[in-house]
């Protein structure tokens, strides 16, 4: 169960960072933030990645074998890039219309795959 908590809690997470790397050029060209400053769009996406912070930090902390969770430290970062990709494909494709998937892309989605596979193997 701590497991599945770790990974809802990376999820978030990630959500709120492809938010904050992303969605100001989402926001931009909706013209909702075009005339702010570079310091103000900073600040703006700092404030975002302090809610991811609040859920990445207790992720790994829950999730981490040495704190008496189920995964090791690699196998934690494996897990965390495959959701990072997967929110980042979601979030690219539905927000912005110019973006498509290609066959390269699901090759390397591919090998995403093949590294969670081989990281969790004894």
């Amino acid at each position: 169960m701590q497991g599945m908590f770790s990974i809802l809690l990376l999820v978030v997470s990630n959500i709120f960072m492809t938010f904050a790397w992303y969605g100001h050029l989402k926001l931009q060209e909706n013209k909702v933030i075009g005339s702010w400053p570079l310091i103000g769009v900073i600040l703006f996406s700092w404030g975002i990645a302090l809610a991811e912070y609040m859920c990445q930090v207790p992720a790994n902390r829950l999730g981490f074998n040495g704190n008496g969770g189920p995964f090791s430290l690699m196998q934690l970062k494996i897990i965390q890039e495959v959701i990072t990709l997967v929110v980042f494909t979601v979030f690219s494709t539905m927000l912005f219309k110019g973006e498509s998937l290609h066959w390269n892309h699901m090759a390397a989605g591919l090998c995403l795959i093949l590294a969670v596979y081989f990281v969790f193997m004894n």
